[in-house]
Order: structure tokens, then C-alpha cells, then sequence
């Protein structure tokens, strides 16, 4: 990689050259994906990602520009080409890169080039093997393995110069289950900011059963009929609904243009008492988590709404002035060819006071969507469409008979109102977010939880 002296260098001409700040952004990584069909790998691949990223900022006003043929000399070519339009600053002084410690909180024990690709694929196939015999109904499983190391650096006219090392390992298994009349598809991963360790602790044959149970349970399902009504929301994924119909709403790109339902709302009640939700990147070893950010920024712990209450944004270097609000260690991107934005890690809904059993109990009838599923969302108003990847009917406060093609309707700032119970069984789903930044990995979590008359779509009669 480019020395830092160079770099240093390339940063004092951003600022001869008429920028108020510049960044610069070195990325070195190696991604290797395997793809398993019908028992068999049918695609590996690895890419390489070699890059340099420079952002000036004037005012208001950004510009970026990225390149992978890394020799000072076009660097230089790129920054002028950047700072043409901008009006040379006179007397500007020197800026000196300071070497920041970065302690890496996301141990990893075993890297992804130290596992052979046999004992890889062994992981897969066990993965396969226990989801196919499970039932001749399941006629299908694709298994999906991906890992990365990114080895990155980041320097800045505020003197800061910092590197960092990402590894990622995520497994993936979609399984079929079919008769002579339908199909249905059931979806689940295993994920970790870590390496090849985070199989030792797993149990893969019950998670390829898992995965089969949850695609037959629904093959055997009634549609459900639509209608307003209760509506329990089990953990891990089900914190898809918190990420998409409210978070997005609370990140800078949003609220710093007026254009999300929460701007200028800091300290104000936008939930039920009872809701308390959390990004927090410095989870160890969690699929969203890392160190810094891409902005160099050592990542935090966000409250972002406390007992109903706005307590934070999620809020990157360039909004951060106009927003008069504090950097959160929340600005991401996807690669050196991406300028980073304000984006989620893991985010989740704190744990209640309230049991699993005692939510279902207490609740006369409505639906349980046990599996969440897709959707769609307007950030600008947190009005969303998901649907329910598997569901089960409440009858007399029990689980009853499973549905399919339930869909829930509504806005995010209704549901966080209508949240009057939540469990104390927190758990993870993982998934990869896309904005404008690029697709990035998050963790979305929450425990069980229960919202008063959400509107459900449905076709049955």
C-alpha cells in the first residue's frame, strides 16, 4: 500500500488546492464465495478488491473520486481533478498524519485463508445433508458460504491515520419444500465478525433441520385472511421491522434534509415507554460490529430512543456540523469506490420484562409471526409492506394452526406506539443492508414483541 508520508502529502495538496477537509480511504480485500446445489459445489469464487478512495468537502459541497491504479502520480492527477473548481487557500498550514492506536476488539482464531477449502465445504454439506433427508418433501437447498478479510486505512487533514482488519464468515441455506400443488421456501444464515471459529460452537445438522421444518410448516398452511389485529413478533430477524420502518428513518442522510418523520425531533416521545432501542457496533465478534468505521471513527454503543424517547441520530463526519449533533462512529461503505454514509451496525430492541409464554398467553387472538420475511419501506415517511415468512394463528391466548401469506401494513412510528409488550429473549438475524453507500453486512435483533391492531393482508376466506 501507499506509504503514509505519501499520503500525507496528498492530503496537504487537497487543502493548498481549496478544501476545507479531505479523507482518504486504502482498501485491501479478498472475498471467497461457495455455492452448493443439489449436494454438489457448483461455483467458487474469490475477488479482490485493490483500491484508494479521496473525498474533499468545501462548504456543503463534496466530491469523490476513486481509483485502483495506486502510484502517487495519479493520485496527484485525481486529487487536482477534485479540487479543480475550488479557489486555492493561501497560508494554509501543514497538516502532520498521527498514527492512532486501534485496538482490535474482534479477536479471530482462525482466518479464512488458514481454512482449506475442503474442511469448508465439509461445513455445507453437512448443512445440505441434514436439510434434504429431513423429507422427501424438501426438493431443493442451496447453501451459500462467504468470507472476507479487508484490510483498510484511513487518513484525514484532521491528522488522523488509522488501519484497521475486517473478517467476515456468513453461511447460508435456502431449502424448497414442494407437493403436486405448491411451493414454499424457507430462508436462514449463521454469521459472525469473525473467522472459521464460529462453527466450532454451532450445531449445524439442527440448523439444516430447521430450515426444512420452517419450508414444510408452511407448505401445509392455510392462506391467512386479512384484518386488523394483535400481532406478536418473534426474536432475531423479526428486528428486520425496527431496522426498516424505523432506523433507516433516524440516519443523517435523511434527517439532516428534513426529509425523514423523525427530524427535529430529538427528545421527544416517538415510542411506548417500554421501548428502548440500541445500535451498537462494538459487540464482539457481531456480524455489523468492527473497531472504526469507515470514516476512522472508533465505533459506539447508540442509545438511539430510550424508554419512547429520541435520544440520538445516527450521524456521519459530513452531516455531523449541520446536524449539530456528535460524530456516532456510524459512517460505512461498501468499498473504496463508495463515499460513506451514516449506516446501522447491529440494531435491536432491548430486552422487557415480560416472558415469551406470558406474551402468547396474554393475547386472545391475532397472529404470530414467528419467521419475518421482505418488504418495502419510504424511510422519508416509515411506511412498510412486509411479509411474514412463517406465521401461526392465536386462538385463546395458544399457538394454534400455521398460516401463509401474511403480509403487515403500516408506519414505523405507529408500531413503536403500539408496542405494549416485549420479551426477554433477544436474539440476532443476519442480513445485508444496501443504501447509497453500498450493501454492507447488519444485524437486526430484538426479543419477542407485541403491537396492538396492525393492519394484515391476506387471501383467505
Amino acid at each position: 500500500m501507499i506509504s503514509k508520508a505519501k499520503l500525507n502529502k496528498l492530503l496537504n495538496l487537497c487543502i493548498t488546492n481549496g478544501s476545507d477537509f479531505a479523507e482518504i480511504f486504502l482498501e485491501d480485500t479478498k472475498s471467497n464465495n461457495y455455492e452448493l446445489v443439489g449436494g454438489v459445489i457448483e461455483n467458487i469464487t474469490t475477488n479482490y478488491v485493490y483500491g484508494i478512495g479521496i473525498r474533499v468537502i468545501k462548504g456543503e459541497i463534496e466530491y469523490y473520486g476513486y481509483t485502483n491504479e495506486i502510484s502517487y502520480d495519479n493520485l496527484v492527477r485525481l486529487v487536482e481533478k477534485l479540487t479543480a473548481g475550488l479557489s486555492k487557500n493561501e497560508n494554509t498550514v501543514k497538516i502532520t498524519l498521527k498514527t492512532e492506536k486501534n485496538k482490535n476488539a474482534h479477536k479471530v482464531l482462525i482466518s479464512p485463508e488458514r481454512k482449506p477449502n475442503l474442511e469448508k465445504i465439509s461445513y455445507m454439506k453437512k448443512v445440505y445433508e441434514s436439510c434434504k433427508n429431513h423429507s422427501e418433501e424438501i426438493t431443493q437447498v442451496v447453501i451459500n458460504l462467504f468470507d472476507k478479510q479487508q484490510d483498510v486505512i484511513i487518513a484525514n487533514t484532521n491528522g488522523k491515520y488509522v488501519k484497521d482488519k475486517r473478517v467476515l464468515v456468513r453461511l447460508y441455506c435456502s431449502a424448497v419444500a414442494s407437493n403436486k400443488d405448491t411451493m414454499q421456501t424457507a430462508v436462514e444464515s449463521i454469521a459472525g465478525a469473525c473467522g472459521y471459529e464460529l462453527f466450532d460452537k454451532k450445531d449445524l445438522e439442527s440448523f439444516g433441520i430447521k430450515v426444512a421444518t420452517s419450508a414444510i410448516t408452511i407448505l401445509h398452511a392455510d392462506e391467512i385472511k386479512g384484518g386488523t389485529m394483535d400481532v406478536v413478533i418473534h426474536n432475531a430477524f423479526g428486528g428486520v421491522l425496527l431496522h426498516e420502518a424505523c432506523v433507516h428513518s433516524l440516519e443523517a442522510e435523511l434527517v439532516a434534509k428534513n426529509a425523514s418523520v423523525f427530524s427535529n425531533m430529538l427528545g421527544q416521545k416517538i415510542a411506548s415507554d417500554i421501548v428502548t432501542a440500541v445500535d451498537d457496533a462494538t459487540i464482539v465478534n457481531e456480524w455489523g460490529s468492527s473497531n472504526i468505521d469507515d470514516e476512522g471513527v472508533k465505533t459506539k454503543r447508540n442509545v438511539l430512543i430510550e424508554n419512547g424517547v429520541l435520544k440520538s441520530y445516527l450521524v456521519d463526519y459530513k452531516n455531523s456540523a449541520k446536524m449539530k449533533h456528535e460524530i456516532t462512529g456510524s459512517g460505512r461503505r461498501a468499498s473504496y469506490k463508495y463515499l460513506p454514509t451514516a449506516r446501522m451496525s447491529n440494531t435491536f430492541l432491548m430486552p422487557g420484562k415480560s416472558t415469551f409464554e406470558e406474551i402468547i398467553a396474554n393475547t386472545k387472538s391475532g397472529l404470530f409471526a414467528k419467521v419475518m420475511g421482505g418488504g418495502s419501506v419510504d424511510p422519508s415517511t416509515g411506511e412498510f409492506n412486509f411479509s411474514v415468512s412463517e406465521g401461526y394463528i392465536i386462538e385463546n391466548g395458544k399457538i394454534t394452526k400455521p398460516v401463509r401469506g401474511a403480509t403487515l401494513v403500516g408506519s414505523g412510528k405507529d408500531v413503536l406506539m403500539n408496542i405494549d409488550m416485549i420479551a426477554d429473549n433477544l436474539l440476532f438475524g443476519y442480513g445485508i443492508c444496501g443504501a447509497s453507500s453500498g450493501n454492507i453486512p447488519v444485524c437486526v435483533g430484538q426479543p419477542t414483541i407485541r403491537v396492538k391492531n396492525m393492519t394484515v393482508g391476506g387471501r383467505g376466506s
